[in-house]
Formats: structure tokens, C-alpha cells, sequence
């Protein structure tokens, strides 16, 4: 009788931390250039988000800009000066309504689901669509930066000290971005989208934007001051050297640290609370 010998097989290894995470960042690239190539062929989504700000410019630059100034007591070219930082943390914020609506769009698609079917890192998708959203907000910060440059405005700190001021705005605008992944997997519709983003508009004029806080009713001015979008206008402005309100608050005086804090707070929160969400629609 013949005896049967068996075969062990042999049993494949799981990859290291090293591969798994080339592994993600391959797939985090592959998705943000498949979301960079929709804007490339779909120019007028970002020509869309850039007519906000760079109306902006012209309306508040020139229309309203003696006017603004004389509250100040400053003339229209200074005015113009401190007004771009602010108008780039405006471009910033004013992305979150992209994000979400692009969210919720793909979300009603399927092509989140078709994304969870591929052998892919799981949080890719969500890291993908962050991905983009920076590198697209790049493009928007150059525009807006031409843009100020042809009505007078610039940096007086040196390169160093101006991209440190772009890295800041990018920064806030990363942390946006993951609030508005958030939503976008929480509502189920762009109607419901634009529901929220009507709530940023608010959040952007009661800031350091347009105008000190020191010329908005007291009862409003600790809410200005902590703004999240305060503190990078304030740390953009002396990071470019251009000019900055006087104010004695804690928070105006240490914007520096604070236009780093509130980005990575609010990334602590919502990155979790995304994640957690995909992973409820994976089931």
C-alpha cells in the first residue's frame, strides 16, 4: 500500500510596517492624481473657486478699499496689504464646500464603493482626496498671489519667511479639507452640503479678515480673536510682512503657534471621525 506524503505548503508572510506603508502611499497618490486629472480636464470647477477671491480682491481692493482704510486709518495700497493674507486664509476655508460636495458626489456615484472593492490601503481614498485638495489649493494660492501682486500687494520678510506663511495657509487648508471628507460622508446629498457650507461664510467674516478685531462690538471680539481663521491671517501677516492690527490678546500675540495649534486640533478630531465613518460604510 502506498503512503501519501504530504506537502507543506508554504505559508506566504505578512508585509512589514515598511511595505504596507509604501503600499498606502502608492495608493493615496494614485487616487489624488485620478482627482487632480478630473480638474485638469474639468477646468471650470477651479475656475469657479477661484472667481470668489479674486472678485474679492478687486471689490474689496478697489471698491471698498478707501472706505475699509479710512476705518483703519490707513491708505488704500497698505489696506490692500493687510487685506491679501486674509483673502488667502478666506480661499482656504472657502475650499471646504469643494471638498464636500465632491465627497458626497462620489459618495452617490458608487465610486467610493467601487474604490473598497479594489485591493488597496483602506484609508487611501480619504487621504487621495486630502492629497489633491492641497495640491490643488497651491495652485489656487498662486493665482491669488499674481493676483495681489498686480494690485499692489507684497512680502517684505524675504522667500524663507513667505513660504513659511504659504506652509501655514496650506496647513488650515488640510485641516478644512478633513472637515469637509467628514461631512461629505455624512450627508447624503450636495443640497445638503451647501447647507453646510453656508456656515463658513459667517466664520469667515467674523475673523481677522477683512478688518481688526478691535473695531467689532466687544461682545463679538473673543469670538474673532479665537477663530481659528484669525490666528493664520495674523501669523500670515507678519510671516509676509505686511501690516498687523495692534492688539494685546494672548492669542493675537502668540498667532505664530496658534495658526499651527488649531490645525492640528481640528485634524485630531475629524481625521478620526472620518476614517471611523468609511469604515461604517465599508460594512
Amino acid at each position: 500500500m502506498m503512503s501519501v506524503t504530504e506537502v507543506e505548503r508554504p505559508v506566504p508572510e505578512e508585509p512589514g510596517a515598511l511595505a504596507r506603508m509604501r503600499w498606502a502611499v502608492a495608493d493615496t497618490w494614485v487616487v489624488a492624481r485620478r482627482y487632480l486629472l478630473h480638474l485638469v480636464y474639468k477646468p471650470d470647477e477651479l475656475v469657479g473657486t477661484l472667481m470668489v477671491p479674486v472678485l474679492a480682491v478687486l471689490l474689496f481692493g478697489f471698491v471698498f478699499g478707501e472706505a475699509m482704510g479710512a476705518v483703519m486709518d490707513a491708505p488704500g495700497e497698505e489696506y490692500r496689504e493687510f487685506l491679501m493674507p486674509g483673502l488667502f486664509a478666506l480661499t482656504m476655508a472657502f475650499g471646504i464646500g469643494n471638498t464636500t460636495i465632491a465627497v458626497v458626489t462620489d459618495a452617490g456615484r458608487g465610486v467610493v464603493d467601487r474604490f473598497r472593492t479594489l485591493p488597496m490601503a483602506p484609508a487611501s481614498l480619504l487621504a487621495g482626496r486630502s492629497l489633491a485638495d492641497v495640491l490643488s489649493a497651491v495652485v489656487d494660492l498662486a493665482v491669488l498671489a499674481g493676483m495681489g501682486l498686480l494690485v499692489g500687494w507684497r512680502w517684505h520678510e524675504g522667500p524663507l519667511s513667505a513660504l513659511a506663511a504659504l506652509g501655514l495657509l496650506l496647513l488650515l487648508r488640510l485641516a478644512f479639507t478633513w472637515i469637509g471628507i467628514y461631512l461629505g460622508l455624512v450627508v447624503r446629498s450636495p443640497e445638503a452640503a451647501m447647507k453646510f457650507f453656508s456656515l463658513v461664510f459667517p466664520l469667515a467674516m467674523v475673523a481677522d479678515t477683512f478688518v481688526p478685531t478691535d473695531t467689532m462690538p466687544d461682545w463679538l471680539v473673543p469670538v474673532a480673536e479665537w477663530n481659528p481663521l484669525s490666528a493664520t491671517v495674523i501669523a500670515a501677516r507678519e510671516l509676509f510682512g505686511n501690516p498687523v492690527a495692534a492688539n494685546d490678546s494672548w492669542i493675537a500675540q502668540n498667532a505664530l503657534l496658534m495658526a499651527v495649534v488649531w490645525p492640528l486640533v481640528l485634524m485630531m478630531v475629524f481625521v478620526p471621525l472620518a476614517l471611523r465613518r468609511y469604515r461604517r460604510l465599508s460594512r
